[in-house]
């Protein structure tokens, strides 16, 4: 597998890559110690001292062979018995069990059985039940033979208790650090959740925390979102004085012209109502039309119904093709309004008809406006969405050319609600596609 496609199954979160970054070099630390630990010393201690039990065992059998009776193999061990911890007996074949007796968790005793009946072939059953005890179950020449004698001569006292030490505490320590590593990284949460607040035209309140570098970051971002606070504020303090500087003069002609003829004072006068059309764009612009009003939860179907309605009433020519999903979602209704209504005035403006789909799923909602007008460029569809770009040539300049803000206003808007505005050609009605998508 390439680093390419192990990037799917890595986390996505600094949280989370900083977790794994912790927990792995723990993992492998215990893992290789544990691994160490029971082979080097556990497995070599343990069979050193099953070897030992394993000779005394050939010491019963060989004296089995030589005696003739139970009683006297007895007699000759007797002595050894108290120096070897062993109790020995002889039993009825009938007695011997049938398999061996290991808990499942038991890893000593698997080796230690495993060890036994390599060395000593004559071994019948072994069994380690839970008091700390062990029965061997061996063949002789006078019968089965049972001896028992304490798990201790044959493992060692207390074989995991490094290893559940180790994990115990490192688990303990690990949940330790992720509290810290919590604490740490939610200075940088807010930061992002500020800069994202920012990047769609609300102010959250933020105070810069944490270490030294995230604090850095934080009054970095505070400088910068007040430079940019500043500098629209100057622009449109700018703006609103040449507005009314202009409009000054601009009554004036209407008043003038309104004395004139109506015939001859007409095409003065349309001049005059687009010079205002022009400046009240321009004004909205600069005002930062994305911004107007406070996000709220509507539903996005109604809202673009009612926008489809008025303009019917308008006696434009658009209709609702599709209006699917259910729920409601957190948006400006007057931002939303104004960018369909700039996407339809466009779509009746250099087309004859426009047709609307609203798409609400989990994950986003789609408002698509299609027209069956020439269209844009692909390599032209970059610059239509700057402001005051005009695409003459591509475009119908019948219905007049405009000041060009209509699809930069709405880029806007879309940037201000998380999404994106995204053109293409129209599949079904061979103009332009524009598509408003906004994540959920």
């Amino acid at each position: 597998m390439s680093f390419k496609g192990l990037k799917h199954y890595l986390p996505r979160s600094l949280y989370g890559r900083a977790a794994m970054i912790m927990v792995i070099p723990v993992l492998v630390l215990q893992l290789v110690v544990s691994v160490a630990f029971i082979q080097n010393h556990l497995e070599d201690t343990i069979t050193q001292m099953t070897g030992t039990v394993v000779r005394e065992l050939r010491l019963i059998e060989a004296q089995a062979g030589d005696a003739a009776s139970h009683e006297e193999v007895l007699e000759r061990i007797a002595p050894l018995l108290p120096a070897l911890q062993m109790n020995v007996e002889f039993i009825e074949p009938v007695s011997v069990p049938g398999s061996d007796l290991i808990l499942w968790y038991d890893f000593s005793g698997g080796l230690v059985r495993n060890l036994i009946r390599e060395s000593f072939p004559a071994t019948l059953a072994v069994q380690f039940p839970a008091d700390n005890s062990v029965h061997l179950f061996f063949g002789t020449d006078l019968g089965p033979a049972h001896v028992s004698f304490g798990r201790s001569r044959v493992t060692v006292a207390a074989p995991h208790q490094l290893i559940v030490t180790m994990v115990f505490f490192g688990m303990l320590m690990t949940i330790i650090a992720f509290l810290y590593l919590r604490n740490q990284l939610r200075p940088v949460t807010r930061l992002a959740n500020a800069a994202q607040a920012f990047g769609r035209g609300r102010n959250v309140p933020y105070s810069p925390s944490g270490a030294i570098e995230i604090r850095a970051a934080g009054s970095a971002f505070l400088d910068m979102r007040a430079r940019i606070e500043r500098q629209i504020e100057q622009r449109t303090m700018m703006l609103s004085g040449v507005s009314h500087d202009l409009r000054t003069p601009l009554t004036r002609l209407k008043l003038g012209l309104a004395m004139l003829d109506e015939e001859d004072a007409a095409p003065l006068l349309g001049d005059v109502n687009e010079m205002q059309r022009l400046l009240d764009a321009f004004l909205d612009f600069s005002r930062g039309a994305a911004s107007a009003g406070e996000p709220e939860k509507v539903d996005p179907k109604e809202l673009v119904r009612t926008i489809v309605e008025d303009a019917q009433r308008e006696g434009k020519q658009v209709e609702l093709v599709e209006a699917s999903g259910e729920g409601l979602i957190a948006l400006r209704p007057l931002a939303m309004r104004r960018a369909v209504e700039n996407l339809l005035s466009n779509a009746v403006r250099y087309g004859t008809r426009a047709e609307v789909s609203v798409v609400l799923t989990d994950k986003s909602l789609r408002i698509r406006v299609e027209d069956d007008g020439p269209g844009i460029p692909s390599d032209l569809r970059g610059e239509a969405l700057k402001p005051f770009s005009r695409l003459d040539p591509s475009r119908n300049q019948n219905q007049g050319s405009g000041v060009g803000l209509g699809l930069a206003i709405v880029s806007d808007i879309a940037r201000a609600h998380g999404g994106v505005l995204r053109l293409d050609d129209s599949d079904t009605m061979g103009g332009l596609r524009a598509d408003l998508v906004i994540g959920r």
